[in-house]
């Protein structure tokens, strides 16, 4: 079963790191990518508590609002559910807890996405019911160093082969965006490092 609230996958996410920067100059540059075309914003905040974390999604709820972008929280169907987001998020061992989840979610129009790495996780999502997946690392990121990568041919025939649509995720920037034409990315440092956060938006394809 899929999400009522699936509008299709986004082009651009931008997901959250808060540990970059002060809380209001993070909110300042998230609104400067939302301005550029980032199209959903996917707040994953594992430091964070319960409390702090129900006011930062509120504050990215009313954003992602105003620019008429989509809301996903992390793990956290609960917080998710109280800032009247668009959508749950899990990382690629929680894929298994997808179709409950669904059933919680029984009536709130949210979709329901799964971080994935090979081919048997893409096939686990779809089979749980996610609506879409984000497929990494495609390019070495910092996040991740040393970690073995797909590359853009890989990630381009899993991504074609795969029973879900797919985002890409890993060590996107402006540069190599054009190697992944046709699917949508998520990305934290292209844009949450920019030094013109509306400009790098525009660049990674944002709508606007």
């Amino acid at each position: 079963m899929r999400g009522k609230g699936l509008m299709g996958p986004p082009a651009l996410v931008l997901i959250t790191d808060s540990r970059r920067m002060e809380r209001e100059a993070f909110l300042s540059q998230a609104e400067a990518a939302l301005a550029g075309g980032v199209d959903a914003v996917l707040v994953r905040e594992k430091q964070m508590d319960a409390a702090r974390l129900l006011a930062f999604a509120a504050r990215l709820r009313q954003l992602t609002r105003d620019h008429g972008a989509r809301l996903w929280v992390h793990t956290q169907a609960d917080i998710a559910a109280a800032v009247e987001a668009d959508g749950v998020h899990v990382a690629a061992a929680g894929i298994g807890e997808l179709v409950r989840m669904r059933r919680w979610l029984s009536g709130q129009p949210m979709s329901l996405s799964a971080s994935c790495h090979t081919p048997a996780e893409l096939d686990a999502a779809a089979a749980a019911g996610a609506d879409f997946a984000l497929l990494s690392p495609v390019f070495p990121t910092a996040s991740h160093a040393g970690a073995p990568v797909l590359g853009a041919e890989r990630f381009l025939q899993l991504a074609a082969a795969a029973p879900l649509p797919v985002l890409a995720l890993g060590g996107i920037t402006p540069e190599n965006r054009g190697e992944l034409a046709g699917y949508g990315v998520a990305v934290i440092g292209a844009l949450l490092d920019a030094a013109d956060a509306r400009a790098a938006a525009c660049a990674l394809g944002g709508k606007r």
